[in-house]
């Protein structure tokens, strides 16, 4: 399964399914979009890279809805704060900033818990696809310059509950 963003959403699709997902998406992007993202929780989020461990309070993205909306509209995001994105299980994700005013740090985690890839300072308001890479979990995404300010690195180790560790 692969994700796709198409009119500010983020989704998952099956390739057999991909038009009839792609306009049911944009429909529901046209009807939402506007809206201020709210995600269902706040949890803490450890990130263990080469200086120590960072914690974050981090928004968690759970269904297809709060995935869609994202940090889109924000103005601002304050540093230690994030969202953590739950695709559920392993698949290739891709991301966009479409409506997304802040400047970010995409971190693309695996079921493991273990950093795959770091996109650092994505472009504010593109359509740019900004690609996993390879299966991953989860993606967090802080403000940008974060990743580098602390150290992370691909390989560092994020202790959630959404991750086993191996």
């Amino acid at each position: 399964m692969r994700t796709l963003l198409v009119a500010g959403a983020r989704l998952a699709y099956p390739g057999s399914m991909r038009i009839l997902t792609l306009l049911a998406f944009a429909l529901g992007a046209a009807l939402f979009g506007s809206l201020p993202a709210v995600a269902a929780e706040f949890q803490t989020l450890e990130i263990a890279s080469r200086n120590g461990v960072h914690p974050f309070m981090v928004e968690i993205a759970t269904t297809d809805q709060e995935r869609a909306q994202g940090l889109m509209y924000r103005k601002e995001l304050p540093e230690g704060r994030g969202m953590l994105f739950d695709f559920k299980r392993d698949q290739e994700v891709a991301m966009w900033m479409k409506n997304t005013y802040v400047s970010l740090d995409m971190i693309f985690i695996r079921a493991d818990g273990r950093i795959a890839r770091i996109a650092e300072h994505t472009e504010p308001l593109s359509t740019k696809i900004v690609s996993s890479g390879g299966p991953v979990r989860g993606v967090l995404e802080v403000v940008a310059g974060t990743a580098r300010k602390l150290g992370i690195a691909p390989g560092d180790r994020v202790a959630h509950a959404m991750f086993e560790p191996r």
